[in-house]
C-alpha cells in the first residue's frame, strides 16, 4: 500500500542514508550474513542505477571478525573486541566490494570517530570526501573507527544509530532509512499480541518515548531507544526518518516507492543551516549552562542571544569556542552553542548586566555569552 506524504518524501530525497544495524547482517550465531549483504548489494545498486545517491552506514564488523577468527562467541573485553572489529573491518568492506562489483558498483570504506566530526575543518574534509565519492558514483560505506574509539577517550559515537543521524546531518540528505530487526515502533511491548507498528510520528513528547521506558524503573531500554534518539537528532534538523525491518529484502526498494513500511518520523521545524547543524548535532557538548526562565524564552521563543544576567548554574570544563548546553530551570536541553567565555569566566559573570563584565574580568570581548547566530534550538530535546 502507497502513502502520497511517503511518496512526496520519496521522491524529494535524491539523497538516502541508510543505517543496517548487526542482527540484520549476521546469522543467529552472529557470524556475517554474506547472503544478506548479497541482498542490500543488489538492492542499492539498482538504487544508484535510478540516479538516486545513498550512503551505507554499516554495523557487523565484529561478526565479520568472528567469521573471519572462526570464534564461536562474541569477546567481552574491549581490546579483544576492538581486535576482532579490525579484523572484521577488512573481510566486511570485502564482501561489500564483491557484491556490489557484480552489479558494476563499487565501495568506498569510510572509518569516523566523534572526534572527527567535532572538529570544523575535519568534518567539513569529511564532507568533501563523501560528496566526491557520491560524484564517482561510489557507494559510501561508513563505520565507527572501532580500533581507536574507546569510551575513555571520550571519542565515540555511542551506536552507529547515532551516527547515522550525524552523518545524515552532515550531508543534509532528506532522508536516513535505519533498517533493524523490528518493524518499527509499536504502541507497546512488541512481545504484546496487540501491538501495532506506529505508522507515522509527528512529534516527539513524553507519550513516545514512553514506548521505549521500562515502567518500573522509567529509564530508556533496548535498541529502540538509541534509534529514536537517532530520529530525533534528523528530525530536529528538518529531514525525514523511517525506521523499517531490514528482514524485508526489498525494504529499501519499498521505501522509495512510498509504500507504508515502518514508522515515518516527519520534521520538528524547519531546515536548519550547515553550520548550525554543525552546533547542534555534531559536535559533543563541553559542558553545560542553565538559565533562568527569562533567559531561556528569550532563546527559545525569541529567538535572542544568550546574556551573562540569565546564567544561574555552569558545569564542566570548557574554554571559548567550545559548544555547550543550554538547559533551562528543570534541566531540560533548550539549545547548544558555541561559548564566548570559558566556564571560569562565566562562573565569574553569571548573573550580571553585560556591561558589568568588564568590571569583574578586567575585558569585555563580547557583549553575549552565546551569539544567536551561533545558537541551535533543541527544539525535540527532553
Amino acid at each position: 500500500m502507497t502513502d502520497l506524504l511517503r511518496q512526496e518524501i520519496a521522491a524529494t530525497a535524491d539523497l538516502i542514508v541508510v543505517k543496517v544495524g548487526t542482527r540484520v547482517l549476521t546469522a543467529p550465531d552472529g557470524t556475517l550474513n554474506r547472503e544478506r549483504i548479497a541482498q542490500f548489494a543488489e538492492e542499492m545498486s539498482r538504487l544508484l542505477d535510478s540516479g538516486r545517491k545513498m550512503v551505507l552506514v554499516s554495523s557487523g564488523a565484529v561478526g565479520a571478525g568472528m567469521d573471519r577468527l572462526k570464534l564461536k562467541q562474541r569477546p567481552t573485553d574491549l581490546a579483544r573486541l576492538q581486535a576482532v572489529a579490525a579484523v572484521g573491518q577488512a573481510r566486511l568492506i570485502e564482501a561489500y566490494d564483491q557484491t556490489l562489483a557484480v552489479h558494476g558498483r563499487h565501495g568506498a570504506q569510510v572509518l569516523l570517530t566523534a572526534e572527527d566530526l567535532d572538529h570544523r575543518v575535519r568534518y567539513l574534509n569529511i564532507r568533501n570526501t563523501l560528496v566526491s565519492l557520491l560524484e564517482f558514483g561510489v557507494l559510501p560505506i561508513i563505520n565507527e573507527n572501532d580500533t581507536v574509539a574507546v569510551d575513555e577517550l571520550m571519542t565515540t559515537f555511542g551506536d552507529n544509530d547515532r551516527l547515522a543521524a550525524r552523518v545524515t546531518n552532515l550531508l543534509r540528505a532528506p532522508l536516513l532509512v535505519i533498517l533493524s530487526d523490528v518493524a518499527g515502533l509499536y504502541d507497546r511491548s512488541p512481545d504484546d499480541p496487540q501491538a501495532q507498528v506506529i505508522p507515522v510520528v509527528h512529534k516527539f513528547d513524553d507519550q513516545l518515548m514512553s514506548f521505549v521506558r521500562d515502567k518500573k524503573t522509567g529509564l530508556s531500554k533496548g535498541g529502540m531507544a538509541s534509534k529514536l534518539e537517532a530520529a530525533r537528532l534528523v528530525t530536529t534538523a528538518g529531514e525525514n526518518v523511517i525506521i523499517a525491518s531490514g528482514r524485508d529484502p526489498q525494504a529499501i526498494t519499498k521505501i522509495v516507492a512510498g509504500e507504508t513500511i515502518g514508522t515515518l518520523f516527519l520534521p520538528q521545524g524547519k531546515t536548519v543551516s550547515p553550520r548550525k547543524r554543525w552546533i547542534g548535532f555534531s559536535v559533543e557538548p563541553r559542558g553545560r549552562i542553565t538559565v533562568d526562565a527569562g533567559a531561556k524564552r528569550a532563546v527559545e521563543e525569541s529567538g535572542r542571544s544568550l546574556l551573562a544576567i540569565g546564567v544561574v548554574g555552569v558545569e564542566g570544563d570548557f574554554e571559548k569556542g567550545d559548544v555547550v548546553r543550554v538547559c533551562g530551570p528543570e534541566g531540560n536541553e533548550v539549545a547548544r552553542g558555541l561559548t564566548n567565555y570559558s566556564a571560569a569566566e562565566v562562573a565569574r559573570i553569571r548573573g550580571i548586566q553585560s556591561d558589568k563584565i568588564s568590571d569583574i574580568l578586567g575585558h569585555c570581548p563580547y557583549v553575549e555569552l552565546i551569539h544567536r547566530d551561533n545558537l541551535t534550538l533543541s527544539r525535540a530535546a527532553k
